[in-house]
């Protein structure tokens, strides 16, 4: 598919998803797929597109057999494509797609100890810390933490609300009480910072869905900011508006990969490390389990229990014989 084809096609397919309200990230995962699909196949028309089940059907072999990529990573593909052809091709796909399954492997999370966590902490810095407290304090995924809202945070009520999360589902979790007063300094601060965007004439943030429409001067209310904002502004590929979006991710990977390489930690340490080590610590003092999955905002139980892997040391939980000797 010759490239001005395919360009005017990706825009077609942005358009869409930004009518049905797709996230940003979901965007740019969707238009990355269907552009692999596109090359997998070496089309160079849309007639090339025709035969979708067959096509699709390789392709997600491909994924599996030769990429071997996640179950997760396939489906994702499989979502992005039927989406295309549906909703963009406006051809849904009637066949049965019978593609070679990624095979499913259960990975024990990696978890800190206490003291990893805590040694950690103290050699992070500025909005980094706070954001891999809120982590490992309430169980948040590294997404969640930098989309929250000055509004999501209730102090009295000691807890998180958690909108959108994965599934698109709000949840509530708890607060760590030991962080008022470095989060009330730190959003002091971000006040200042937005007070001086409105003076310049920004000040507006990102509304999800149809928000922006119904209250038209949301954006620039305090309680809509986001609570670790990035350090300048940018540009929305959306809307085209000038705004201050949240800190990105990556910042606080690279900080937290750092912290642990000078430790001299041997564990593979990320964000979503703090997120297993909140659920097993919580674990290791006697929480029930389905409390767990609900501040965790699991679907089903079965994917909280992988943390009851994590205390079974030892191996099962079983005394090596070597040790008895």
């Amino acid at each position: 598919m010759s490239s001005s084809k395919e360009k005017r096609l990706l825009d077609q397919v942005r358009e869409i998803m930004r009518l049905h309200h797709y996230s940003i990230h979901t965007e740019r995962t969707y238009t990355d797929w269907i552009k692999r699909y596109v090359q997998y196949h070496r089309m160079n028309s849309r007639e090339d597109l025709q035969d979708g089940e067959r096509k699709i059907e390789q392709f997600l072999t491909h994924l599996a057999v030769e990429c071997h990529v996640a179950p997760s990573t396939q489906n994702q593909a499989m979502n992005a494509l039927v989406f295309f052809y549906k909703k963009v091709l406006k051809t849904p796909l009637g066949g049965e797609i019978n593609a070679v399954r990624a095979k499913k492997k259960m990975n024990i999370p990696v978890v800190l100890t206490r003291d990893e966590v805590r040694q950690i902490i103290h050699l992070l810095q500025g909005p980094s810390q706070l954001i891999v407290k809120l982590l490992y304090g309430s169980g948040l995924r590294i997404t969640e933490a930098v989309r929250l809202r000055v509004k999501d945070i209730d102090y009295q009520m000691k807890h998180i609300t958690v909108r959108s999360g994965k599934g698109a589902k709000d949840r509530v979790t708890t607060f760590p009480e030991s962080i008022i007063p470095l989060l009330e300094n730190h959003l002091a601060k971000v006040k200042i910072l937005h007070e001086q965007d409105l003076a310049h004439g920004y000040g507006e943030v990102f509304l999800p869905y149809s928000l922006a429409r119904k209250y038209p001067n949301a954006g620039r209310e305090w309680v809509w900011q986001y609570v670790f904002p990035s350090r300048q502004v940018s540009t929305d590929p959306m809307s085209g508006k000038v705004r201050r979006h949240h800190v990105d991710p990556s910042v606080v990977n690279k900080a937290i990969k750092a912290a642990a390489k000078t430790l001299g930690l041997r564990k593979q340490v990320s964000a979503h490390t703090f997120r297993h080590s909140f659920a097993t610590h919580l674990l290791e003092r006697g929480t029930d389990i389905r409390t767990i999955q609900a501040l965790l905002g699991h679907k089903d139980v079965s994917t909280t229990m992988i943390y009851t892997h994590v205390l079974q040391q030892g191996g099962w939980g079983v005394k090596s014989p070597l040790d008895d000797l």
